[in-house]
């Protein structure tokens, strides 16, 4: 299995601080908001990963990790030169797939879950997409899944009223077929391919499963979701060297 981080967004909430380089490459305590999915995809065991980021900033994301080896893994860049949707984004990774299983999550997504039996047990049941949930007290603001029968039937994105408390995050597993079925899609009413059509597709082939994820997560795009992340990150550091003492 190979893992894309997708880190190509403008972060407008976020401004005037994206005016000098890319939201995923702001700090979130004591290191760049990248590092953080990052070490996820290399904790689960994935040591080969693609980042697709703006021309704007992919420089910054080039001259900081370089080639990956020092964080153990191996990487590869692609520049998305239109805001086309994170569909559009992923479909820049084909070639990169090479017809492997992927792991997509995003360059502004901080999880504390480790993702490593979730991948094992997609790629041994042949799934052929996964998506991963969290409880939420205001799911209006996500990708909402509708469950009936303990099976996602359907996923609104930004519902006035969700049809469930929970929210789907970013991350997520594909098989082969996810390029054929972004080149399915149709532009949304503000012009993207998004990725909730796409796992909607895989829903119809009823080839989607779901997994709720444990721990703390982070969707990091203002100001106060920014702060609120580099607490946790401060409180998480603390306890790691209260152990090593």
């Amino acid at each position: 299995m190979k893992g894309v981080i997708l880190a190509g967004g403008l972060g407008t909430r976020l401004r005037p601080l994206t005016h000098i380089t890319n939201k995923a490459l702001l700090p979130v305590y004591d290191k760049p908001m990248i590092l953080y999915p990052l070490e996820t995809l290399r904790n689960s065991g994935i040591k080969e990963i693609m980042i697709v980021c703006s021309p704007d900033h992919s420089g910054h994301f080039m001259d900081f990790l370089g080639s990956g080896e020092q964080y153990g893994v191996k990487l590869a860049y692609a520049v998305q030169t239109k805001a086309n949707g994170i569909a559009a984004a992923l479909a820049l990774a084909e070639d990169f797939a090479d017809n492997d299983y992927l792991a997509v999550t995003f360059g502004d997504n901080i999880f504390e879950h480790d993702f490593t039996k979730d991948i094992l047990k997609c790629v041994q049941e042949e799934c052929g997409a996964m998506v991963f949930l969290k409880k939420v007290h205001d799911p209006h603001r996500f990708g909402v899944p509708e469950i009936l029968g303990g099976k996602i039937v359907k996923i609104e994105e930004k519902p006035k009223k969700p049809k469930s408390g929970y929210a789907v995050t970013g991350f997520y597993i594909y098989d082969n077929t996810v390029f054929k079925k972004i080149k399915r899609l149709k532009p949304s009413a503000r012009g993207e391919l998004e990725v909730t059509d796409l796992n909607n597709l895989y829903i119809k082939e009823k080839t989607l499963t779901w997994g709720e994820i444990k721990g703390s997560w982070f969707d990091v795009g203002t100001f106060d979701s920014l702060l609120t992340a580099a607490n946790w990150a401060a409180k998480i550091n603390i306890r790691s060297c209260d152990v090593l003492i």
